[in-house]
C-alpha cells in the first residue's frame, strides 16, 4: 500500500481558482504543489519529482499537451502518471492526451469524489509498477550474481582438476596457469587476422582459456614409473604415455554426458586434451591428423604447451632460454605447428615471456 500522506501531487493550471479547487479536494491526503504555467512546472519538477501530475490542457505559451510530451520524452520523468484536467470534452482531445502518455482524462467541472478515487488508484498502480520493477531489478541482480558465482566455481573446478593431473609431476608447477594465458594471448592475436576474426570471438576465446587447464587431465591414468621416469622413455613406455590423450578425452566425455546441454568449455577441453599432440604435417598423435583437420583449440595449445616445456627445467633436459624456445617454434612452422599461428606467435613473443615471468615456478 502506498502511504498517500507522503505522496506529492503537482497541479498545473493557468487559473489559480482551479488549483485552489484541487487543493481543497486533495490537500488533506497529499502534499500539493502548484504551477500556473508549463514552464514553471518543469522547473519545479527538475528540483523535486512529484508522484503524480494533474495537468490542464489549455494554457498559454506551453499547453498541457506540450508539457506531457516533454515529460514523457525524458528518462527521469517519463514514469510520472499524468492526469489531464480539462474542459475539452471532444473524443479526439481525450485520445490525443492518452496517446501522448497520460494515464487518465477528467473533465471539468471536477467531481471531488471522482478526482480522489482516480488519484488514489493511479498512485496505487504506480506503487505496484515500482514494486514489480524493483523486484525485477533485485531478481536480475541475483541472477547476475549467481551466474558469476557459478562461473567462478567452474573456473576453480577446471584449475583444480588440471592441478590434480599436474600434481603427479612435481616439476610442472605453474604450467597450467602459464599455458592457459599463452592460449588466450595467442587466440587474441589470431582474432586480429582476417581468417579468424569471425571465429575467435571474445566468448570463444574465454571458453578456450577456461578449458586449457584440462589439457593433461589424462595423465592421472599414467603410472608413476613412466610419468616420472628421469630419462628418455622406451618406445613401449612412450606408447603408454601417449594414452593420456585418450584418458583425458574419455574422462571429459563422461562429464559432458552428465550435462543436459553442450557447453563450449567442455567441448574445447575435450579437443585440447585429445588433440594437442597432433602436428600440422600429420606426424603427431593420437590420430595423426594434419593441417586444419586438427581442431583450432588444440593447435593453440600445441604452441603453448611446447613453448612452456622448452623454457622449463625437466629431469630429462635443462631449461632453454626464451630466445631458444622462440627459435625452435619458428623452425616448427608448417611441420609441427600451424604456419599462420606461428606468424602470430612471432608477433607476441614478448607477451609469452611476460606470462612466463609472472607465473614462475617456485624453487
Amino acid at each position: 500500500m502506498v502511504d498517500s500522506k507522503k505522496a506529492t501531487i503537482l497541479a498545473i493550471d493557468d487559473t489559480a481558482t482551479n488549483i485552489e479547487v484541487v487543493k481543497g479536494v486533495l490537500s488533506d491526503d497529499y502534499l500539493i504543489q502548484a504551477a500556473l504555467s508549463g514552464k514553471v512546472a518543469l522547473k519545479i519538477i527538475d528540483k523535486r519529482k512529484p508522484d503524480l501530475i494533474l495537468l490542464d490542457v489549455m494554457m498559454p505559451q506551453m499547453d498541457g499537451y506540450e508539457v506531457c510530451q516533454y515529460l514523457k520524452s525524458q528518462d527521469e520523468t517519463k514514469d510520472i502518471p499524468i492526469i489531464f484536467l480539462t474542459a475539452k470534452v471532444q473524443e479526439e482531445d481525450e485520445t490525443k492526451g492518452l496517446a501522448l502518455g497520460a494515464v487518465d482524462y477528467i473533465t471539468k467541472p471536477i467531481s471531488p469524489a471522482i478526482l480522489k478515487e482516480r488519484v488514489k488508484n493511479h498512485l496505487l498502480l504506480k506503487a505496484s509498477r515500482d514494486l514489480v520493477e524493483r523486484q525485477n531489478e533485485i531478481l536480475e541482480e541475483r541472477v547476475i550474481e549467481r551466474t558469476k558465482q557459478l562461473a567462478e566455481i567452474q573456473d576453480v573446478a577446471m584449475v583444480a582438476m588440471g592441478a590434480l593431473a599436474e600434481s603427479r609431476d612435481p616439476e610442472t608447477g605453474n604450467h597450467i596457469r602459464r599455458t592457459q594465458h599463452y592460449v588466450k594471448a595467442l587466440a587474441i592475436a589470431m582474432a586480429k587476422t582476417p581468417d579468424f576474426k569471425d571465429i575467435l570471438t571474445p566468448e570463444i576465446i574465454t571458453a578456450m582459456y577456461k578449458s586449457a587447464p584440462l589439457h593433461d587431465i589424462g595423465k592421472v591414468g599414467i603410472q608413476d614409473s613412466i610419468l616420472l621416469k628421469p630419462g628418455k622413455l622406451t618406445d613401449e613406455e612412450f606408447d603408454i604415455m601417449k594414452k593420456h590423450t585418450t584418458f583425458g578425452r574419455d574422462a571429459l566425455n563422461a562429464a559432458e554426458k552428465s550435462m543436459d546441454i553442450a557447453d563450449n568449455f567442455l567441448i574445447f577441453a575435450k579437443e585440447i586434451a585429445y588433440y594437442h599432440h597432433e602436428k600440422w604435417d600429420g606426424s603427431g598423435y593420437p590420430e595423426g591428423l594434419a593441417g586444419e583437420n586438427i581442431p583450432l583449440s588444440a593447435r593453440l595449445m600445441a604452441i603453448a604447451d611446447v613453448y612452456d616445456a622448452l623454457i622449463c627445467k625437466r629431469v630429462y633436459k635443462p631449461a632453454f632460454s626464451h630466445e631458444k624456445a622462440v627459435s625452435i617454434i619458428s623452425e616448427g612452422k608448417g611441420s609441427h605447428f600451424d604456419p599462420l599461428m606461428v606468424d602470430c606467435f612471432m608477433e607476441i613473443t614478448q607477451e609469452f615471456d611476460d606470462i612466463a615471468q609472472k607465473f614462475l615456478d617456485e624453487e
